[in-house]
């Protein structure tokens, strides 16, 4: 896997396997804030259930985090995007925000592992 370089020319570090522990060892390298969220939720969703079924979900919540905090920029375009639906007074703006928030989350689905 190759990181690649952002529009804006800062390094963006590749999405891992798709498996939990390569999910892991990416986020506790190249986004380590999230890590003890994603422990927790492993913990308490996966590693003392019984049954392997919410595995895929939390896949998909996780890949998608990591996906966006691993490129600061895009990290923080989310951010602001959500801080200002947050503090918007008009309805249909922060509708509008909302919705671009909801499609750079459904983007990151699509990534695959090297990506």
């Amino acid at each position: 896997m190759a990181a690649h370089v952002a529009e804006t020319g800062h390094v963006v570090p590749p999405m891992p396997e798709r498996t939990p522990k390569a999910l892991r060892r990416a986020i506790a390298q190249h986004a380590p804030a999230l890590l003890s969220d994603f422990d927790a939720h492993w913990k308490w969703a996966i590693a003392d259930a019984y049954d392997p079924g919410p595995v895929p979900a939390f896949m998909a919540r996780w890949w998608c985090e990591y996906a966006i905090a691993r490129d600061p920029q895009l990290d923080a375009h989310v951010t602001e995007l959500q801080h200002r639906a947050a503090e918007a007074t008009d309805i249909a703006e922060a509708k509008a925000l909302i919705d671009e928030v909801a499609k750079i989350r459904y983007g990151t689905r699509k990534l695959g592992p090297g990506e």
